[in-house]
């Protein structure tokens, strides 16, 4: 991101992005979406989350989906139950129609999942391979963000931006939809550094580190990382939980880049060209 500092009145075109960045953002796009699509074929083979170190189908799972009969007219029905919270979910999960209009009682629907028919050897191939990108991507992009100034200058959170009253009034702008213009669009918000960091520190490193302690490789060399989660199916739940936070703030940064203007927004990811949007009369 270029130099927030500087006064740029609003209508002009800046430098937004750095190379670094928009490199990062879209392989990072496509790495999430290839390790989504094959997570999710995986979760297929055993569509149920447990906590603690051994989970299989006799015993009791946090989540599940799955089909059920209906014994009086022999009717199937698909299924999403968290704890003892039940939701039909027939025609979306569980239970659904393929291409040829065939019902399938898989949890995620072929459109879903990589690849679209079942294969669990073919979905870890495709999971683990962008398991490689998205680590190695994340460390570099950390390292060149540490050594250009990214991280201290667009992603720290000051001891100001701390304050509840500067946060409460970053919410109340975004609920108005009233976002920054002018100069102040060059910088980032404390509600996307708060995203930004949560997924750089957070998130990402969540999903490296539950990924790794599910092996049982990792056993091997580094058996604490298991333990420090509770064992290989609190492994399991966490690592879920933050892809479906992860597809969460895409959602959110979707619906921030339409609201924004999305040809500028895209184009300025792109290219890192982006207009600034002009001052607006408080």
């Amino acid at each position: 991101m270029s130099d927030p500092s500087a006064t740029v009145p609003g209508g002009e075109v800046v430098q937004r992005h750095r190379l670094s960045t928009r490199l990062w953002h879209w392989i990072n796009a496509v790495t999430l979406l290839v390790m989504l699509m094959s997570g999710l074929m995986i979760f297929n083979a055993h569509p149920r989350l447990y906590w603690g170190e051994y989970g299989a189908n006799f015993d009791q799972p946090w989540l599940k989906i799955g089909t059920l009969e209906n014994t009086r007219t022999g009717a199937l029905s698909g299924f999403l139950q968290i704890g003892s919270q039940r939701i039909d979910t027939t025609g979306v999960l569980g239970l659904w129609k393929d291409a040829e209009g065939r019902e399938r009682s898989y949890a995620f629907p072929s459109w879903a999942t990589i690849p679209s028919r079942y294969s669990l050897a073919d979905a870890r191939i495709w999971h683990l391979a962008f398991a490689w990108v998205l680590a190695l991507g994340l460390l570099f992009y950390l390292l060149w963000s540490l050594i250009n100034g990214h991280l201290r200058r667009d992603i720290h959170i000051t001891r100001a931006e701390w304050s509840p009253r500067h946060v409460w009034h970053d919410v109340r702008q975004h609920a108005r939809l009233r976002f920054p213009s002018g100069s102040a669009a060059l910088k980032y918000n404390v509600l996307q550094k708060f995203a930004y960091a949560g997924v750089l520190f957070v998130l990402l490193p969540l999903m490296i580190a539950t990924g790794l302690a599910m092996s049982p490789g990792t056993d091997a060399w580094a058996p604490f990382l298991t333990e420090a989660f509770g064992g290989r199916q609190s492994a399991r739940s966490v690592h879920f939980i933050c892809a479906f936070l992860l597809v969460a703030f895409f959602v959110v940064h979707i619906v921030m880049v339409l609201l924004g203007g999305p040809l500028n927004e895209i184009r300025s990811m792109i290219t890192g060209r982006y207009r600034l949007p002009k001052e607006r009369m408080e």
